[in-house]
């Protein structure tokens, strides 16, 4: 795995945040050397990358998302940063992962887009290993840019809604956090699997 991300053309915070910061956010979260990681919509990778470099040779990080256009860029920052612990998914909403295969889950700034997101807590419920953690980003919510599915909902709401799954939050925090292509402050919702 390349330790810089050379001739990445990117804004100056996803620079940052790939080079040392989204590092020490997910330590911080509780991300640690060899676990298996999720990454439930990554995107382009903004947590993909980092988590990768957390977890270690010895890790593995699932990058899932059902956008080719993302997908097929994140690919190529794994092959020109010659990064070997990142597998690629394109799925929607099932990821074909075994049951209790998965640590740590990275679920931000996704379900806003969906309509049942029972499906998707299901989902991650089911390849979730026995206290395993779901970190959980709402981004969208009634206080923080109200937008789509969760524009009406309160955060305490979404919390309720994910308990509903058999997850139990274990805590609530407020942190610094990419967001697209910019830092924002958001809450960020870490469950435990039952």
């Amino acid at each position: 795995m390349a330790g810089s991300l050379a001739g990445i053309d990117m804004k100056n915070d996803v620079k940052m945040w790939l080079k040392k910061n989204g590092e020490e956010f997910l330590k911080s979260i509780g991300l640690r050397k060899r676990q298996v990681v999720l990454d439930f919509g990554c995107g382009e990778g903004h947590y993909s990358i980092p988590a990768a470099k957390v977890v270690g040779d010895k890790g593995k990080v699932y990058a899932v998302d059902k956008d080719s256009e993302s997908l097929d860029g994140l690919a190529q920052l794994i092959k020109k940063n010659n990064i070997k612990n990142i597998e690629v998914i394109k799925k929607e909403s099932k990821t074909s992962l075994e049951n209790n295969s998965v640590d740590f889950i990275l679920c931000y700034d996704v379900v806003h887009y969906l309509k049942d997101r029972k499906i998707i807590y299901n989902e991650l419920y089911r390849v979730l290993r026995p206290k395993g953690i779901f970190s959980f980003y709402p981004k969208h919510h009634k206080n923080d840019y109200p937008l789509m599915e969760l524009a009406n909902m309160e955060l305490k709401d979404i919390i309720k809604e994910v308990e509903k799954t058999g997850f139990s939050l274990v805590n609530e925090v407020f942190k610094k956090l990419i967001h697209d292509d910019y830092y924002n402050d958001g809450y960020i919702l870490n469950f435990r699997k039952d």
